[in-house]
């Protein structure tokens, strides 16, 4: 605990308090688990979602030191903001020479398509997430500034509430500053910048690597999370489409792709995951883009070795942080002292990011440095080089042993500008997870910790929000946001009720099967195979049972359909809640997926999960979201239950208490359009309840349908239903025909 600012009898008991952390390490990694808490890498051309691993020995700030960070933070984002104001009107910055032209029009961060464009209230980078390091002798370095996309802001912040309740008054006691504010700033600045009409996060799809954050920070700022296909532009002006084809104003859109891929109109042609005539409307003045395109002059590498002097130039300031000391290969000065002294700098590709075309000379070979040396010279603007800083290690806990362990560890800070700039009282430690490596990039496999930035001493309101700020977001945004419901989310909500009702309802007629198969033989346990339509030639009964509870590759298993609700939650996050969301994460998590080891006591901890279903179905039921989605829901519950309970023969004890709930919920709908598959569930129903004895049931059900005049066109389910038969793999090509499911892939793209 050496890295701990404080002395005496305050090291011994900030260091008990930590130590709590530490012996509940796996608690938190846990809970962090069953939230979802993840972060995508993709390798060798696969994405693999995996969780990001936790360390839970703080980085411990002190008040004075914060307070010199927070005034060069700010000094450097208020420079970065001046440049971009200036870079894409007057260009005065280029016409005095401090900075040259061809350092400007060669980046390729530069867009001239925004040329002369000052986005609403003219502020370029609401977001600035500002890597910096300390060195060994305390001083803080900045080595990039990330001015586009810059994620991590919800790793610490979801983690700070579970330490919250592992350790109530440990924030207080410590005086630790609070850092839940970051979402009231990060909404202040959107609405600062607004152009009237709702916020939306635009996030590429559920496969990008901050999917998380992207569905974490909507629910937290009450915004729409949104998918490129739920916006269209009119007009000159961006609406968001929901499920019945109304459209809703869009002021402002936190954007979470790259500028590239941001308007096929504009930018990439070939973009499928952009929005047409997105920079139009932009351009018109008629929505706020967040960050504003064209951000990436500014934080390209190259363009990091001007920094000072755009302090200097638009501020008349020193500037108070330190930029590591940087060559730039186009000098032809600094190229002589880069090619001489290859060995013991870090060459950086101005290109990259993450942590890629980072190269650190020392671990290059004589012919490695010859080669290094040919491309610097061929390409002098693509490169940059850095002094190695020697920055501080950080202790972490060998997830293996238990021991602290050293690894070297950065900080991204968070700068959010609207009406005003602000400092985030918090921010996202990550490190390496190799030891003596000194790229820590979360895409680089490292994990993170929290970031503790410590209140004065004489502080009066420990741990509270800056003043003047208000503590929760508008409770009114956030339900509308909720109740904007796309035909996408419409059809999630549908197979999420029916995923979820086919793990619960199985497991449950499952075991006492299996119980009567210990009691007497595998020939007790025909019926139920038979009803679900399952092999029953049992060569091996109990390899059968492991196939049919745990074989993912099994589109019949019952994992498989777990894994589907997983899938299906997962985009919901904003509408539902995180709270809600943690229960599918954690049956998810339970049921274990495919796991070869399995033996008869795990199949008894699947009763679990049933509750687990329950405890989820029972948090949606008694939440505030709008009536409207909690129908979407039950309705596909409802459907599945009265599809299952007829295929195993349940009686009208069963049966009808099913369909009253199926009406209620229907009811509630009643004024809306349906959305086709729902009308498909129905109507299979009525189709094929008469053929397994249920004509009654099939007539009431069909006068549920009658109901409805206003079902919406377009379909999204063909071909029959068949509860155990889930061919959604094949499907993944956006194709919804399939021979013998009325089933779907859960994931968006």
């Amino acid at each position: 605990m050496s890295d701990i600012p404080t002395t005496g009898n305050a090291t011994e008991f900030v260091t008990e308090r930590i130590d709590k952390f530490i012996g509940r390490r796996g608690e938190i990694n846990r809970e962090l688990s069953r939230n979802g808490v993840r972060f995508g890498i993709y390798k060798n051309g696969e994405y693999h979602d995996r969780l990001f691993p936790f360390d839970p020995i703080p980085r411990i700030i002190p008040s004075d030191e914060f307070d010199e960070l927070e005034a060069g933070l700010k000094q450097r984002v208020t420079a970065l903001n001046a440049f971009l104001r200036d870079v894409y009107s007057d260009k005065a910055i280029v016409k005095d020479g401090v900075i040259p032209e061809e350092y400007v029009y060669t980046s390729a961060g530069y867009l001239p398509q925004v040329n002369g464009m000052t986005p609403p209230a003219g502020v370029f980078a609401h977001i600035a997430g500002e890597d910096l390091v300390q060195g060994q002798d305390g001083r803080w370095w900045v080595l990039e500034d990330n001015l586009r996309i810059p994620s991590g802001a919800s790793y610490p912040l979801f983690v700070r509430d579970i330490e919250r309740r592992i350790d109530p008054h440990l924030f207080r006691d410590v005086h630790v500053r609070d850092n839940r504010e970051y979402p009231q700033l990060l909404r202040a600045s959107m609405d600062f910048v607004s152009a009237k009409g709702i916020n939306v996060v635009l996030t590429p799809g559920r496969y990008n690597s901050a999917f998380f954050e992207h569905s974490y920070l909507a629910e937290k700022i009450g915004a729409v999370l949104a998918f490129p296909e739920d916006l269209e532009v009119q007009g000159n002006k961006v609406y968001f489409i929901d499920y019945a084809g109304r459209r809703h104003r869009v002021g402002a859109v936190y954007r979470r792709l790259s500028d590239e891929y941001l308007d096929p109109f504009a930018f990439n042609p070939d973009s499928v995951i952009g929005v047409p005539g997105l920079l139009g409307a932009y351009r018109a003045g008629n929505v706020a883009i967040i960050n504003a395109p064209g951000n990436g002059v500014a934080d390209d590498k190259a363009m990091y070795y001007f920094v000072p002097r755009m302090i200097e130039y638009y501020l008349h300031e020193k500037p108070i942080l330190h930029n590591a000391p940087t060559y730039m290969p186009m000098f032809e000065k600094d190229r002589a002292t880069v090619l001489d002294r290859l060995g013991e700098l870090v060459i950086k590709d101005v290109a990259e990011a993450g942590g890629y075309g980072v190269v650190f000379g020392s671990s290059l070979d004589a012919h490695g440095l010859e080669e290094m040396r040919e491309r610097i010279t061929a390409e002098p603007r693509r490169f940059i080089a850095q002094e190695v800083i020697q920055f501080r290690d950080l202790d972490v806990v060998d997830p293996d042993t238990g021991e602290h362990v050293p690894r070297k560890a950065d900080l991204r800070a968070f700068v959010v500008t609207g009406k005003d700039t602000s400092v985030w009282y918090s921010g996202l430690t990550r490190y390496s997870s190799v030891p003596g490596q000194m790229i820590v990039n979360s895409s680089q496999g490292g994990g993170f910790k929290d970031t503790w930035v410590l209140a004065p001493k004489d502080a009066e309101a420990l741990g509270t929000i800056r003043p003047g700020r208000p503590m929760a977001l508008a409770s009114d945004s956030a339900a509308h946001s909720s109740s904007l419901i796309t035909a996408s989310k419409a059809e999630s909500l549908y197979w999420l009720g029916r995923y979820t009702e086919r793990v619960f309802t199985t497991l449950n007629r499952f075991f006492p099967f299996y119980d009567r198969v210990m009691d007497t033989n595998v020939e007790a346990f025909r019926p139920f195979a038979e009803a679900l339509d399952l092999p029953t030639d049992f060569k091996d009964f109990d390899a059968f049972v492991h196939s049919f509870l745990y074989d993912a590759s099994d589109p019949n298993s019952v994992v498989s359909a777990m894994k589907r609700a997983f899938e299906d939650a997962i985009v919901l996050r904003p509408m539902l809640g995180s709270k809600a969301i943690s229960y599918i994460e954690m049956a998810l998590i339970v049921m274990g997926g495919d796991t070869p080891d399995r033996d008869e006591s795990d199949i008894y901890r699947q009763r679990d999960i049933t509750d687990i279903i329950l405890t989820f179905w029972g948090s949606v039921e008694n939440s505030g979201v709008a009536p409207l989605l909690k129908s979407f829901l039950f309705i596909g519950k409802y459907i599945e239950r009265l599809e299952l309970y007829t295929r195993l023969g349940g009686d009208d004890e069963e049966t009808r208490p099913a369909l009253d709930k199926l009406m209620a919920y229907c009811r509630l709908v009643s004024g809306n359009p349906l959305p086709r598959c729902y009308c498909d569930g129905l109507q299979w129903l009525v189709d094929h309840l008469p053929q397994r004895g249920y004509p009654a049931l099939a007539h009431d059900i069909e006068s549920i349908l009658q109901g409805f005049s206003n079902v919406l066109p377009e379909a999204t389910v063909n071909g029959s239903m068949m509860a155990m038969s889930q061919n959604a793999p094949e499907a993944r090509d956006g194709s919804n025909d399939r021979d013998g499911a009325n089933d779907r892939d859960g994931a968006e793209a």
